[in-house]
């Protein structure tokens, strides 16, 4: 420990760090008590051997300031720890920052007495931003303390930022080559250029199940080797000929595709005349069978999504009763991101139809939407421009007023309409937008995606309508969770060959995909 103090004093690195991380051991600091008392029974050390000991406890019992001298100043970099910066800025300010004590532990701010200003906010920000941390104004002098959101950007940020990247194009033939820039960098961020090769296993399809109007049936894909996505196929009861496709991924609301609004969607859908594919993301729902719920906040669960979507409708598409042109897809939060983002790569999709999503100033809080370095593709993009690459093809986008979507009317609805404008299709894209509704799939949000699927894909409106015309959905069983497994009650009829743990998976993506690890 001696070697260590001189170490760091003569080669000028980081001391106040250093002898933190050794106050931090319990045992240490109970050395430094040993040393400071002189206890002759434990340590003959003479004193001068013993003096580091002594400074350091005096440095342990300081609340972290520099050895020999506990007054901020450069040759410690004026730091303090947070915990006393934030007591400090209430007072001085009149507020009160809430926050965990786990969120400031050990954390110390540089230069802290210089970070100060007039206002509180930039205060704030000029002594949380070093460590990638901010506060949310929760009230009047109340403020919250959280970490940095990359994806969050303040509204004006993100509608400059959309305003830049407009500016590259003002005609359709230089829209259509800044989207072949775009669609191949995309696949290549997402590492599905090319896609890896499907396993041509079988479908695990359950056995039929007959409701009023509709059928409903389990399925189990395998979209990697070991790799099982999992969904619910709604059909019409009764009906001739090919039928549409509708693509039903569900965002991070809980349950997912068990819940209630996720059920009366596709089986209203396959009410009115569609095939409507339910399924999970990945890591939820049965998908937990074999990874963890974290899992789905690695980056790669993005990649394994788009992969699982395309798989899903490689194999509703080959169905001889498939309507191959007339495909949509319709998903609400981080499912309204999928749906935006699978519509611009895959062009058998001819209709979108994403809820509760799209924004220039948020680029989806979850790894799973954001978690691979698509914005980076053509000198950055976001949604907003992802959501354009779906023109001229018919877009519905459903905002409220509750969320990130709020202000979709001022800006961003412009914007679309403008490259839709290019082919001289304005009235192809579309915004229902509920000022006064926060972020769900409530009815307002489904009636609004059933006009627009009804419109498009020539569906029977009328099948879940009352003698009013409004929409009915009473007549829809709601199914319990347990119904709609493939797998059994509690799994037990995984398949043998099915992987558990991120790491297999990262090992069999890369054997599929025959790249480095």
């Amino acid at each position: 420990m001696h070697n260590k103090i001189i170490n760091v004093d003569h080669h000028h690195q980081s001391r106040e760090h250093q002898i933190l991380d050794s106050c931090a051991n319990a045992s240490i600091l109970q050395n430094c008590k040993t040393y400071l008392m002189g206890n002759s029974k434990k340590c003959r050390w003479p004193f001068a051997t013993r003096l580091p000991w002594v400074l350091l406890f005096m440095f342990c019992l300081s609340g972290g300031f520099i050895v020999l001298n506990a007054q901020p100043n450069t040759d410690n970099a004026y730091t303090k720890p947070l915990t006393e910066v934030l007591g400090n800025i209430e007072k001085k300010y009149g507020v009160k920052i809430k926050f965990a004590d786990t969120m400031v532990a050990g954390k110390m701010v540089r230069y802290a007495d210089w970070r100060y200003r007039n206002d509180v906010e930039t205060t704030l920000d000029n002594v949380l931003s070093p460590l990638d941390m901010k506060v949310k104004k929760e009230k009047d002098k109340v403020y919250k303390l959280s970490y940095y959101e990359y994806y969050r950007w303040p509204v004006e940020e993100g509608w400059a930022e959309l305003d830049r990247i407009a500016a590259q194009y003002h005609n359709r033939d230089e829209w259509e080559a800044r989207k072949q820039i775009l669609k191949p960098c995309i696949l290549e961020a997402l590492q599905l250029s090319p896609l890896p090769a499907s396993p041509m296993s079988k479908p695990i399809i359950t056995v039929k199940r007959k409701m009023n109007g509709y059928t409903i049936e389990n399925i189990a894909l395998e979209i990697l080797p070991g790799v099982y996505i999992n969904g619910s196929l709604y059909k019409p009861a009764n009906y001739k000929g090919k039928i549409p496709v509708v693509l039903n991924p569900d965002g991070h609301w809980d349950k997912q595709r068990y819940r209630p609004d996720c059920q009366y969607r596709c089986a209203a859908l396959a009410k009115m005349g569609a095939m409507a594919f339910s399924y999970d993301l990945f890591a939820w729902g049965e998908s937990l069978l074999q990874f963890k719920s974290e899992d789905h906040r690695r980056s790669l669960s993005m990649t394994i999504q788009v992969l699982g979507s395309i798989r899903i409708l490689d194999y509703l598409l080959s169905q001889k009763d498939a309507d191959t042109n007339r495909v949509a897809i319709t998903g609400g939060s981080g499912a309204g991101t999928h749906a935006v983002l699978l519509t611009a790569l895959d062009n058998r999709i001819k209709l979108s139809a994403p809820v509760v999503s799209l924004s220039s100033y948020f680029y989806g809080g979850c790894p799973c939407e954001s978690g691979m370095p698509i914005h980076d593709c053509g000198n950055r993009t976001d949604n907003v421009e992802i959501a354009a690459m779906t023109a001229p093809r018919p877009q519905l986008l459903v905002t409220d007023g509750g969320d990130w979507t709020d202000k979709m009317p001022l800006h961003d609805f412009p914007y679309l309409q403008k490259i839709y404008g290019y082919y001289n299709q304005q009235g192809k894209v579309e915004n229902v937008h509920l000022p006064q509704e926060t972020h769900d799939f409530g009815i307002n949000k489904r009636t609004a995606v059933y006009n627009f699927l009804a419109k498009h894909l020539h569906l029977n409106l009328k099948a879940i309508g009352d003698k009013s015309g409004n929409i009915d959905e009473s007549q829809i069983a709601i199914e319990k969770e347990e119904a709609m497994y493939v797998f059994g009650n509690k799994g037990e009829r995984l398949p043998a060959n099915a992987i558990h743990g991120f790491e297999q998976l990262e090992k069999v993506f890369v054997n599929a995909t025959k790249r480095k690890p």
